[in-house]
């Protein structure tokens, strides 16, 4: 069969580079030509979309009877002025913002649309601080920050603790049902008055806030990273820039991430709004118990641009080799399939590029990019067809790209309009966040495909925060070991913290996958051995070979900072409150498997 690529060469960016090499061997990375085109606020596209096409669907979820309840732009244009009148009734404002508990629903995208129609900002944070936590720790330090004017839970009943948590005199609660006494129902908000929100519109700029997103606050309290207009629709215009299939065609998104990250929160929901899209809210996730209601929406809705991290695309290939008729659904309309949150394993990508090629004849496009909360979050892109995975792309136009030599790696620094001014409240961290020449510090280190032709792209190369050093003073880039590891062991293990700072050669802590829990005892310390023995043998140098390993069975601890709410681990607050753990790892033990 005759394999072409899926989509002309308009579809993608075709970019051009001015590379400058400095003495001290930082380099400068940016497009030649400027970023442009662009409406300065979000209320400016609801604006374009409610008077183009104000029947096309906005958004849309699944009702109680299973079938899709659907918002038009110009009904959410219209709902948007009357929440919005009503939120200022309520006296928020831009020192009084709206903070939102509860999970991705059609009120919380309409709470949304009307605070940035009006110059309200708004706050979501993540369920698991209400919900998971013990003691509210982060969510106090989120009010204590904010001093929202209300919150929102859309159902009073589950979130209680967390609302009296953080209950304070004329603060407001909403709720869309179980509501208590003196809750304001979510439907009441629709009688605002829409006239004082057309008066409040006249005065919001590309300088206003859009909303505050937190940091997961794994090292400490989370940070209230600003978000503006101005830089979440220069980052929409980057991502068009790169995707441009999004002007051609309004988008049609199917996604499960939550809103309070800056992945579906910003890329995802501004992607659909700004290109006068369709964003299907799935129900489901990668999880147990939830996959189906993903599959079922995805028989449903032939998305344009598909978003997953690694592990539901894990779940999703075994479904599309064995389905063909949901292969044919899924592929129908697609021009990418996009992974981000982790590295995704090789052979995952292999079976997904080849499911893509047999069911449409052509290569799909599987890519990943890099970005920050800070970055609003399209940073880094990839768009050329790819053999393995990993490589995390070129800047987007409109952005300079910084790399500074630091330990052996380049660290990643960019700067742009896209760039969040600081953090709300935290002039301290603001500072330290950027450096003397004004760009935001990512804290990540990049690796060239080709050293010798940056435009190829860049892998990531570890978190600087997170490496460490042998005995023999070799850097070890944890990120990267972690990923590899992960891959060598085929499925047994799902996260790893890899040890071995001052000490002779690595090792890592790891947390088993569900099918190795089913294993018996023998069975997977013979696996494990095996694994850990073709991936030592595989690798190339002390800094990247892992030789010993040691079951957790201990579950990482949220509210010690130990894991994020995105499930993703913190590397040095794991080696510290595994201390012991990590020391028995390296003098040998029970349960210690080394080769």
């Amino acid at each position: 069969m005759n394999i072409t690529a899926n989509s002309s060469d308009t579809d993608f960016w075709q970019p051009e580079f001015d590379i400058d090499t400095r003495d001290d061997g930082t380099i400068l990375m940016r497009h030649k030509d400027e970023l442009t085109g662009y409406l300065p606020t979000l209320a400016d596209y609801l604006d374009k979309w409610a008077d183009q096409t104000p029947g096309q669907t906005w958004i849309a979820r699944r009702g109680d009877d299973g079938a899709w309840v659907k918002i038009a732009y110009g009904e959410a244009r219209e709902k948007a002025r009357c929440i919005g009148g009503a939120l200022l009734a309520l006296g928020l404002g831009p020192d009084r913002p709206l903070l939102v508990l509860s999970e991705n629903s059609l009120e919380h995208a309409l709470l949304g649309a009307a605070c940035f129609y009006v110059g309200i900002p708004y706050a979501p944070v993540s369920p698991a601080y209400s919900l998971v936590s013990k003691d509210h720790g982060k969510l106090r330090d989120i009010a204590a920050v904010l001093n929202p004017g209300a919150v929102f839970a859309d159902k009073a009943s589950a979130f209680a603790p967390a609302l009296n948590a953080i209950a304070a005199e004329g603060r407001h609660v909403l709720a869309v049902r179980d509501a208590a006494s003196g809750t304001i129902l979510f439907d009441d908000l629709l009688n605002g008055d829409a006239t004082s929100a057309d008066t409040a519109r006249l005065e919001v700029t590309e300088d206003t806030v859009v909303k505050y997103l937190f940091t997961s606050g794994s090292t400490g309290s989370p940070k209230a990273v600003i978000n503006t207009n101005g830089m979440i629709c220069a980052m929409e215009a980057m991502v068009r820039d790169c995707y441009r299939f999004l002007i051609k065609t309004p988008p049609v998104v199917l996604d499960w991430a939550p809103w309070n990250h800056t992945a579906a929160g910003n890329k995802v929901s501004y992607l659909v709004l700004t290109n006068g899209g369709t964003y299907y809210i799935d129900d489901g996730k990668p999880a147990p118990g939830k996959f189906d209601e993903t599959l079922r929406n995805l028989r449903d809705v032939s998305c344009t641009w598909y978003f997953n991290v690694p592990i539901g695309w894990d779940i999703l290939v075994d479904q599309l080799e064995q389905d063909p008729e949901l292969a044919q659904t899924f592929f129908k309309d697609l021009k990418m399939m996009f992974y981000a949150g982790a590295g995704m394993a090789q052979h995952t990508w292999d079976r997904l590029r080849a499911i893509g090629r047999k069911t449409t004849g052509q290569e799909v496009l599987l890519a990943t990019s890099l970005g920050a909360t800070e970055t609003a979050p399209f940073a880094l892109a990839c768009t050329e067809v790819q053999e393995k995975s990993g490589n995390v792309g070129v800047p987007a136009r409109g952005l300079v790209m910084k790399l500074v030599p630091n330990g052996g790696k380049l660290e990643l620094r960019l700067k742009g309009p896209s760039i969040t001014p600081g953090y709300y409240g935290d002039l301290a961290k603001t500072r330290d966040a950027f450096d003397e020449e004004g760009y935001y510090c990512m804290g990540d280190a990049l690796r060239p495909a080709d050293p010798d032709d940056l435009s190829k792209g860049f892998f990531f190369d570890g978190r600087v925060a997170e490496n460490f050093k042998l005995t023999t003073g070799t850097w070890v880039a944890v990120g990267a070991v972690r990923a590899s590891l992960v891959d060598a062991l085929d499925g047994l293990i799902r996260d790893a913290v890899i040890t071995g700072e001052n000490e002779a050669e690595l090792g890592a802590l790891v947390l088993l996958s569900e099918r190795a829990s089913k294993m018996g005892q023998a069975e997977l310390m013979a696996a494990l051995t095996d694994k850990l023995a073709q991936a030592a043998k595989a690798a190339t140098g002390s800094a990247s070979r892992v030789r010993r390993i040691l079951v957790l069975n201990e579950t990482p601890s949220f509210d010690k900072g130990e894991i994020t709410e995105k499930g993703s681990l913190n590397q040095r607050a794991m080696r510290t409150n595994f201390s012991d753990a990590a020391h028995q790892l390296h003098v040998g033990g029970p349960g210690v498997i080394s080769v």
